[in-house]
């Protein structure tokens, strides 16, 4: 069979800039996969996508021109039905083989399988391969379809009449397999060779095309456009890098993927330019600087090299003149004005103290079943209050209590209605302005903290605190109306807030029990209409979320089940707990107790009633008993004081020792004894090694 490379390219008006690179990928693999689905290509077929702003395309490897026929086994019905008593065929069975395209003379060659109940017919047959055009066509509707795109444009096509719907109006399709164009129609158009390049800088138009592999090479000589995503993208990081170094000593741009994806997305062939705007505007906070330029200028700031933002800045052009000063001019006054409206906020900003702003917050509605956002700030000041109470008080209530009043006020300021992605940002640079202690400034900005996976945790004791308590109050208060999340839904970023929590509580080692939090936090909507508290299930909500962040970190399922099953209070000790589990599990005596474990918790789990961890040693009658009771009473005390010592991998170590005692008890004794005393006294002394062995983890859960 003779293969040769394809080349599929669809020539559209300028797509989705945040969007070009998946949807690049997904029009490449897609068509990839849809060929090799149809027999067209090997599975070892190299696929190459290509997407610039105004271009989607891909290149394949060892497609045939004609796919191989394919055995086909239809499965027909029962001998019995398909054939009379004399052999000959049934009225029901040449229907069923007319609508396969056969007759009677396909009766003979049936195939006789028996299915473990009855014989059954079998038609063998050979279906012919698909041609490339018929499977390409197939492919590229397939691919179309695929695309990420969530909202699509009917566009008219040149007849004046026929309408199409795509992401935006597509003008040319190459289709090529070696050098061959392959006969292609759809969105209106007919597959050629020839395409288009750079609107202004291409040196031949149209770019023509004499075989697929000359695509991305002839593209960028004769059409400036670089094709592929990834190369355009590596060449502007190549000349950002040397456009900073250009600019001045130990420069470098901002480090921003989503921005260099988003550039790249819009220019066709870069050109990397050196602008500047007047230092007076590096007084304003350079949050502010760098996000307007980039949000609105798509710019890359450069920074020095102690990360401070400078007066110069990179445009990434999609032109190359000989004289760029026109072009380098041109986005320099088209900065200024963005510039100066940050420069204007912010000193109008700075004319308000946040403590005044304080009270506007209670026009603002939070939620229309938990009130404003003043009363909002309420119930975190006060759940702060409690936390900072338990963690030392004195200062640190007042400092924790004053900055969760001040933590929502720069939502009133004229920078943070124009730039939300500055909320508590600004605020602390306004409680510096407002003379505030630094720790209370740190703690406005921090309380958000940690924003995302992987960000950092709040600077200080204060910061932690508030950041708790906002936190808390936003998991507790949607609970508690009832808005919690499901499969896919979480409009609140609950789970985010919950993973948030478990970071700052288990990495700052904090002494704040989950449960007497959780108890406090709804104490601080007493005053919400419709307010019920669901501490229990958002303590089963926080859990899950633990256990899903520990596995992700490399702990096993069992590990972590053995821990978190447990409900350890302080999150602080989980880290102790899965290492001490870890220790245990290498220990020889590990898979025995662990079995027993199982064991003790299945036996007393059929008991009725509860059982009591208490023995009356004047009713142990045989000898394994008294032995394990023994074991017991010189085991305990050292595990329970490892425990109490924090030392959790000594406390579970310590139940090595157990193994024989409990391994005779079992094999010698008969729990469930005809005495009701002395059955008592035995499950009493299962529950009593049953605490003991699960202090730390419920070791159960190791047991295979």
């Amino acid at each position: 069979m003779t293969v040769q490379n394809l080349l599929v390219e669809l020539f559209v008006e300028e797509l989705p800039p945040k969007a070009l690179k998946k949807l690049g990928e997904v029009f490449a693999q897609t068509l990839a996969n849809s060929l090799k689905n149809a027999g067209l290509t090997a599975s070892t077929a190299a696929v190459t996508a290509f997407a610039s702003p105004r271009r989607l395309a891909a290149h394949v490897t060892d497609v045939a021109a004609v796919a191989a026929d394919k055995p086909v086994v239809q499965k027909l019905m029962p001998v019995a039905v398909g054939l009379d008593a004399t052999g000959n065929a049934t009225p029901a069975l040449l229907k069923k083989l007319a609508a396969l395209g056969a007759d009677a003379s396909a009766v003979a060659g049936l195939r006789r399988e028996n299915d473990g109940k009855a014989d059954i017919l079998f038609y063998d047959s050979m279906a012919k391969g698909a041609t490339l055009a018929e499977g390409l066509q197939k492919a590229l509707e397939a691919a179309l379809s695929a695309l990420p795109i969530p909202k699509v444009m009917t566009y008219q096509l040149q007849d004046g009449w026929s309408s199409v719907n795509f992401v935006r109006p597509a003008h040319g399709l190459v289709a090529l397999h070696g050098t061959d164009v392959v006969g292609l129609n759809i969105l209106g158009l007919t597959s050629g060779r020839q395409t288009h390049g750079h609107r202004f800088e291409a040196a031949v138009d149209p770019v023509v095309f004499n075989n697929a592999d000359e695509y991305a090479a002839k593209l960028a000589a004769d059409g400036a456009v670089i094709a592929s995503f990834e190369a355009r993208r590596a060449e502007i990081a190549r000349q950002l890098q040397a456009a900073a170094a250009k600019a001045g000593p130990h420069l470098k741009p901002i480090d921003d993927d989503a921005l260099l994806d988003e550039v790249t997305a819009l220019v066709e062939r870069p050109n990397v330019l050196i602008g500047q705007f007047e230092e007076e505007f590096l007084a304003v906070p350079q949050e502010c600087l760098i996000l307007t330029m980039k949000a609105n200028q798509k710019y890359f700031p450069l920074l020095d090299a102690a990360g401070k933002l400078t007066n110069k800045f990179l445009v990434v052009s999609n032109i190359s003149p000989e004289d760029a000063s026109a072009v380098i001019g041109g986005n320099e006054r088209v900065v200024r004005p963005r510039l100066a409206d940050a420069k204007f906020f912010f000193d109008q900003d700075r004319k308000k103290s946040l403590e005044s702003r304080v009270a506007g917050l209670g026009k603002v509605v939070y939620h229309n079943k938990l009130g404003t956002q003043g009363e909002r700030v309420q119930r975190v000041a006060a759940i702060a209050r409690a936390i900072a109470d338990q963690l030392g008080g004195g200062a640190l209530t007042q400092q924790a209590e004053q900055a969760a009043v001040l933590a929502k006020a720069d939502l009133l300021t004229d920078m943070v209605g124009e730039f939300p992605e500055l909320q508590g940002i600004m605020g602390r640079y306004y409680a510096l302005h407002d003379g505030l202690a630094g720790e209370v400034a740190d703690a406005v900005e921090d309380h958000y903290k940690p924003r995302f996976a992987g960000d950092s945790l709040p600077r200080g004791q204060v910061g932690t605190i508030v950041a708790l308590a906002d936190k808390l109050e936003t998991l507790v208060g949607m609970f508690g109306i009832g808005q919690i999340p499901t499969g896919d839904r979480d409009p609140f970023a609950l789970r985010r807030h919950a993973l948030g929590i478990i970071r700052m509580l288990s990495e700052g080692d904090l002494n704040l029990p989950l449960n007497a939090l959780l108890t406090a936090t709804s104490q601080a909507f007493a005053a919400v209409d419709g307010f019920k508290a669901a501490d229990s299930a958002l303590a089963d909500f926080i859990y899950d979320r633990l256990a899903g962040s520990l596995r992700d970190q490399g702990y096993t399922a069992q590990e972590v089940d053995a821990v978190v099953s447990q409900r350890p209070q302080r999150l602080g000790d989980i880290p102790k707990r899965l290492a001490a589990v870890r220790s245990f599990s290498a220990l020889p005596e590990a898979a025995a107790l662990a079995a027993a474990n199982k064991r003790v918790g299945n036996i007393l789990k059929k008991v009725d009633g509860t059982v009591d961890a208490k023995i009356d040693v004047n009713l142990l009658k045989e000898a394994p008993e008294i032995a394990l009771n023994a074991a017991l009473a010189s085991v305990r005390p050292q595990a329970d004081a490892a425990f109490g010592k924090g030392d959790y991998t000594a406390s579970l170590q310590a139940l090595a020792a157990l193994r024989a005692p409990v391994d005779n008890f079992f094999n010698d004794v008969m729990v469930n004894a005809e005495d009701a005393a002395l059955r008592a006294n035995r499950l009493g002394l299962l529950a009593t090694l049953h605490l003991a062995m699960n202090q730390v983890a419920d070791i159960s859960k190791l047991s295979t």
